[in-house]
């Protein structure tokens, strides 16, 4: 590879259609780091902010990409254009805590007996 094919721009598409970059990342970087970039650059206006890299799950050509490949493994060439810029798209989980304790409740007993 090139250095110029070594560098990829990267954007990152929110779900409310607004962007954060394009900005560039070697191709080495981790899918984990982008995510840290992504916190780092979080619009402070928006509400949905998510809190860990935990919390966010980023799309490329359709696939959610994992914490521990890199940006150049994830490449699909049907997809990107070298010197193109490469839109990645970023979903936030909702937190799971409100639903955990939920689940974790004693359920109330709604059985209603009668003795005789």
């Amino acid at each position: 590879m090139s250095g110029v094919q070594d560098q990829l721009e990267i954007k990152f598409r929110l779900t409310d259609g607004s962007d954060i970059g394009p900005k560039s990342f070697p191709a080495a970087t981790s899918v984990a780091t982008l995510k840290e970039s992504i916190l780092a650059q979080w619009p402070k206006e928006k509400d949905n902010c998510p809190r860990t890299i935990k919390d966010v799950k980023l799309i490329s050509a359709g696939k959610i990409l994992e914490n521990s490949r890199t940006v150049g493994e994830c490449q699909s060439p049907l997809v990107d254009t070298p010197g193109g810029v490469t839109t990645m798209h970023v979903v936030v989980q909702a937190p799971m805590e409100k639903e955990k304790k939920e689940l974790n409740q004693p359920q109330k007993n709604r059985c209603g007996c009668v003795i005789l």
